[in-house]
């Protein structure tokens, strides 16, 4: 059994029936080189199933403390029912990128099974050139971005875990009512333990940043008035997916020739793509954004579960026209919002969450998602993960592209992630069905915005084609 960590739990009390906190990574493989053998559904279990073993919070089991005692715990060694857990799936004909993305978004509508291990895979066929897709339907209670990365590794052909593939693995029996209560006092003891470490933690924190003689920008100092826009409203329940691949080398030279990191860069795109829809639809774009953009504080290569990072608030100045000085002003300001974490310290609101009960936490989110009204935050989340550096094969079937995506959270109808696979730098787009009625428009828009700093950096417009990537 295996307690829930604060940042864990609060994932876990965020979700409402609109507001679905599953993660969904998307692998596109290429069968080429299979010759000829078929990978449908029952290989894909028979792959899964062999590797259970080692990708540990595949087995994990949600379990609720009685009376809500304490935060639930995951009961580790679970019976895992492959048949419900990986599943087919076709998409509508040609099987294009648009096609694709239509059939993650209606996946993505629906939440996760809290009766069962919190995950599902699903092998996607009727692709064009004859390549399938594998999407992991994860929720976040489970893994952070960089844990889902590492997870996928040991899913994939790139980790070796801890032994060769076998067909076995260890079950328990779930825990009694009384061993629940025993252990929730227990952890309860050993959590009030920690308030004074806790306490001088933020106390460290507060007297960093009395004595830094930078002063925070103003954005930084009204989180809880992000300008209202378009995106910003009460959820629905349906899901929608777009997705955009650029060559990651013409995001790296792009970076050197400005001088900046490839961080800045997709803050800057989505800057100018947000300008760009926040024009259209709300009809100005006078105020930088407010974005919360996931930043790590355990890059362990062998963490594969839980939450270890914060989210670090970014003016976004989709309010500046010209696209050189927009790249400029997000390094900026994602150098403020980094020198404002580590001076407050990036753990402390992840030592704080230990201490939200769950019935009012549940409370609170389920209110907070029912009004309808923007989120009191953030705007949106913008998230830039590095992904694997090598091709990754699934059961000997090259894997051509990763994409990944973060959950909405409440009063924020949009969320963009960016992760770099091998040559490519993949853009994700998740929205609610209220927010936008096609999410490329963003995507589209993003790739528009790079164009729009490559020329304004004297560089060629003239994008690279990625040929392993499907087509736009």
């Amino acid at each position: 059994m295996k307690r829930l960590r604060g940042w864990d739990a609060v994932l876990l009390y965020s979700e409402t029936p609109n507001v679905h906190m599953h993660t969904l990574k998307l692998a596109v493989v290429e069968l080429d080189d299979l010759g000829g053998a078929t990978f449908g559904v029952e290989e894909l279990r028979k792959v899964i199933h062999s590797r259970l073993y080692k990708l540990d919070p595949f087995r994990w089991e949600l379990v609720d403390i009685p009376f809500k005692f304490h935060h639930p715990m995951w009961r580790e060694n679970a019976e895992v029912d492959l048949e419900y857990h990986v599943r087919p799936y076709r998409v509508e004909a040609p099987g294009g990128r648009r096609q694709l993305d239509e059939a993650v978004g209606r996946i993505a509508s629906t939440p996760l099974d809290r009766s069962r291990p919190l995950w599902e895979m699903y092998l996607i066929e009727g692709l064009a050139n004859g390549r399938i897709a594998v999407l992991g339907k994860i929720h976040h209670a489970l893994a952070d971005g960089v844990a889902s990365a590492n997870l996928l590794a040991r899913g994939m052909d790139l980790q070796a875990g801890p032994d060769g593939d076998r067909d076995s693995y260890v079950t328990e029996p779930p825990p009694s009512k009384g061993e629940l209560v025993r252990t929730a006092f227990v952890d309860h003891l050993r959590q009030i333990g920690k308030i004074p470490s806790t306490m001088a933690y933020t106390a460290q924190g507060v007297r960093r940043v009395r004595q830094s003689p930078h002063k925070l920008s103003p954005e930084l100092t009204r989180p809880f008035t992000p300008p209202p826009s378009f995106m910003n409203h009460m959820l629905d329940s349906t899901r929608k997916f777009a997705t955009a691949t650029l060559a990651l080398a013409d995001v790296k030279q792009t970076g050197k020739k400005l001088g900046v990191t490839i961080n800045d860069m997709v803050l800057s795109m989505s800057a100018g793509a947000l300008r760009t829809l926040l024009l259209r639809h709300d009809g100005h774009a006078d105020h930088p954004l407010l974005a919360s953009v996931p930043v790590s504080f355990d890059f362990s290569p062998d963490r594969i579960s839980g939450n270890y990072f914060t989210g670090v608030l970014v003016s976004l100045p989709v309010d500046v026209e010209d696209p050189l000085e927009r790249v400029r002003a997000a390094h900026d300001a994602a150098a403020a919002g980094k020198e404002s974490n580590n001076l407050i310290g990036p753990e402390l609101v992840s030592r704080w969450s230990a201490y939200l009960p769950q019935a009012p936490a549940e409370a609170l989110f389920r209110w907070l998602s029912s009004r309808d009204g923007q989120n009191k935050v953030m705007n949106l989340p913008i998230s830039n993960v590095p992904g694997p550096r090598e091709r990754a094969r699934v059961g000997g079937a090259l894997v051509t592209e990763i994409y990944s995506v973060g959950p909405l959270t409440a009063g924020s109808g949009l969320n963009i992630t960016v992760w770099s696979y091998v040559d490519q730098l993949n853009i994700s787009v998740l929205s609610d069905g209220k927010t936008l009625e096609d999410p490329h428009e963003l995507t589209d828009a993003m790739v528009d915005a790079f164009r729009e700093i490559r020329a304004a950096a004297g560089l060629s417009t003239e994008l690279t084609v990625v040929e392993t990537a499907m087509a736009p």
